[in-house]
């Protein structure tokens, strides 16, 4: 069994002088995202805080997403749906069409259901206190960390990939992911400023994002270098430890792409868990860990009819799991009468599709089925 943190936590000195550098360091180098409102640092008092609902809406697109890929997702969900009452007004159709790209659709619904239960419960402010925030669906302990900091300006630790590197590295966390997290919050959480802690969490995601990297740790611009005692050791690279990835199973699954003769494809809406819950389809058979043979095939069918299979499978990898999806075309019989739309091939992209659903359409087409 690993040993915990080989190091305590800094005195009071070191911490106040930790977070004085780190403040002076952001002030000077902070990233310009569209989300954020500048630091005010020096004599000039706590950066005002931001705006709750831009705060919110910023944070959940970041989850296991770039920056670069959603600052233009956020720009546009801003334009579209300027607070978040227009967002609770919404159709969640035009919400999901509008995340196509991003992934993780359960964010998006989660997004849209928290934005009806902000209006409808909190007459459309959001709580100003953790515990509410956590209640609200989609916000976890991170992002009602991060709204509480930045938007409210209230002492709270978000913690993010990015934190937990630099407390990682700062601390020389000898415990292995995922075993060290709540060790590695424990430890953010001591660093944590009372002044302008909105910037400090800020500061600490830049000094992640920019200095402190997965790959590069560039610490002859890092404000804490002194104190980092993986830079001491000359090993920062060293850290975060992890545990070691275990393969990726392989899933096995049959789509079904339904074509009656007037050309028009058979959609139906996925059920709302599970995976691409809520989402619009082609149908889909039970994902398997063997491969589906033709009489399983034909047993998932949502029609009965005659099933050819096309060549090639359709290969898409989710987070826990490899999926390979064989495509078969089948026929339906006049007067079949299954729930579900039938759409005419130039209306595909006015349907809200995962990249899954994208990349069997295209499949179909190498095939010269449209």
């Amino acid at each position: 069994m690993e040993k915990a943190s080989e190091t305590p936590p800094f005195s009071r000195d070191a911490r106040a002088r930790l977070q004085g550098s780190l403040l002076a360091w952001y002030d000077r180098t902070y990233r310009e995202l569209p989300w954020r409102t500048p630091p005010r640092g020096g004599e000039n008092g706590d950066t005002p805080g931001a705006d709750p609902y831009r705060v919110w809406l910023s944070e959940i697109m970041l989850q296991q997403t770039t920056v670069a890929t959603v600052i233009p997702y956020y720009r546009a969900f801003l334009s579209r749906w300027p607070d978040v009452a227009a967002l609770a007004r919404a159709p969640l159709d035009d919400v999901l069409h509008a995340w196509q790209g991003l992934g993780y659709y359960a964010r998006a619904r989660n997004l849209h259901r928290c934005a009806r239960q902000i209006v409808s419960q909190w007459g459309g402010r959001f709580p100003s206190r953790e515990a509410d925030l956590r209640a609200l669906s989609g916000v976890g302990p991170y992002t009602a960390a991060a709204i509480m900091a930045i938007a409210f300006g209230q002492k709270a630790t978000p913690v993010d990939g990015n934190v937990v590197r630099v407390t990682a590295r700062l601390f020389c966390v000898s415990t292995a992911l995922p075993h060290a997290r709540a060790e590695i919050e424990a430890l953010a959480g001591t660093l944590t400023a009372d002044r302008r802690p909105g910037d400090f969490a800020q500061a600490m995601m830049d000094l992640g994002a920019t200095v402190c990297t997965a790959k590069k740790a560039l610490c002859v611009h890092c404000p804490w270098k002194g104190d980092c005692r993986a830079h001491a050791r000359g090993t920062p690279l060293d850290y975060p430890r992890k545990t070691a990835k275990k393969k990726k199973p392989t899933r096995h699954g049959v789509a079904y792409w339904l074509r009656r003769p007037d050309g028009d494809v058979f959609f139906q809406r996925r059920e709302e868990k599970g995976l691409l819950g809520g989402m619009m389809g082609i149908p889909m058979s039970p994902l398997e860990e063997q491969k589906i043979g033709p009489n399983a095939a034909a047993r998932f069918a949502p029609v009965a009819g005659d099933i050819t299979f096309l060549s090639g499978v359709v290969i898409h990898v989710f987070t826990h799991f490899r999926l390979e999806l064989m495509v078969c075309v089948l026929v339906p019989r006049v007067g079949d009468d299954i729930p579900g739309m039938w759409v005419r091939e130039s209306h595909f992209s006015d349907i809200a599709l995962p990249t899954l659903m994208k990349k069997i359409i295209s499949h179909v087409r190498v095939n010269g089925l449209q």
